[in-house]
């Protein structure tokens, strides 16, 4: 007590909370404010972004599923059959969507293959220091800049059976004119080198954009260890842009399932639609454009559409799978 009192007359502060101020509880209620302001601005930023893609992405997928489960014509869209499965159970029957499927993955192959391993010595050159290195790297866009229809109708020319400059210069060889739009094998490798000279440039720079964000003294240190240029490239670079490899073969899964313009103008007329007179280089986005505006069968073409998204989830599922069974090195 006297201890207090003594405390009290030194003019030492009481302990115990301070007396509250008419302004006190508005500040701390901004301060809260403020703070639900920080964590709430990106939430608020990004979610415009969902809202234009459920109405841009995803109703139209839930809309053409609802399609696929019915009978529709393309003349009245209004007026819908319900069929429940059976129009996938019919396109799991038809061959030609047995043949538009192989088609599919092996000119996604024969294109993604080599055009992702050109990109990627592309990259590796630009990467060094080059005279006139700003010029190369504008010019690996210009393919991806020129239009796919002037692209293919070029291809098209080149590829002619008999005055086109490819039999030409094969022909030095001894090689007999080949009918690349009549032969399966031939047609597939013409509408590749298409897709292969459009896309390379473009894969390219983005290795290259990750190449150059590599530490310099990854490289200095394989150097140090004696590692050759081969060894560094194995080693440092590969492993240091893997994530974009992965990022370019995703997009390149996605293109080769919705091939559709290079092989449309390759067949110069109606073979363009069905994929040549035997379907020979028919996709499935061949398939999709033939059921639904030559044959104006929409719930069909919906039933394609479907098809394609579910091949896409199934390989992207297998390849998370892969990931998940391969050892992992220490």
């Amino acid at each position: 007590m006297a201890t207090s009192t003594t405390n009290a007359l030194a003019g030492e502060e009481r302990s115990g909370p301070p007396a509250k101020t008419p302004g006190d509880g508005r500040g701390r209620r901004s301060a809260l404010l403020h703070r639900l302001d920080l964590r709430g601005a990106p939430y608020a930023f990004v979610a415009p972004f969902f809202v234009v893609f459920a109405a841009f992405s995803f109703y139209p997928l839930v809309y053409t599923a609802w399609i696929s489960l019915h009978h529709v014509e393309l003349a009245t869209l209004n007026s819908m059959q319900w069929v429940a499965f059976d129009n996938y159970v019919e396109l799991f029957k038809d061959s030609r969507f047995w043949n538009a499927l192989q088609n599919t993955i092996t000119i996604g192959v024969i294109s993604t293959v080599p055009q992702l391993l050109m990109a990627l010595g592309m990259a590796h050159l630009l990467n060094y220091r080059m005279r006139a290195s700003l010029f190369f790297r504008v010019a690996s866009l210009v393919p991806y800049a020129t239009s796919v229809g002037a692209a293919a109708l070029v291809f098209t020319m080149l590829f002619e059976r008999d005055f086109g400059m490819i039999n030409w210069v094969l022909s030095w060889f001894g090689v007999h004119p080949l009918d690349w739009e009549a032969d399966k094998w031939p047609a597939q490798v013409a509408i590749s080198s298409m897709v292969i000279w459009r896309w390379t440039g473009y894969n390219a720079l983005l290795y290259l954009a990750a190449m150059q964000a590599i530490p310099a003294e990854r490289y200095e240190a394989a150097s140090i260890d004696g590692a050759s240029r081969w060894k560094q490239f194995t080693h440092v670079t590969v492993p240091g842009i893997r994530s974009t490899i992965v990022f370019t073969i995703v997009l390149s899964t996605i293109g080769a399932t919705q091939l559709f313009g290079e092989p449309l103008i390759f067949g110069q007329g109606p073979n363009g639609v069905t994929g040549g007179a035997d379907n020979q280089y028919q996709t499935l986005g061949l398939l999709l454009y033939e059921e639904g505006w030559k044959n104006y069968r929409m719930g069909r073409a919906a039933t394609v559409a479907w098809a394609m998204f579910l091949l896409l989830i199934l390989v992207f599922a297998v390849q998370r799978l892969i990931r998940r069974l391969r050892p992992r090195t220490p």
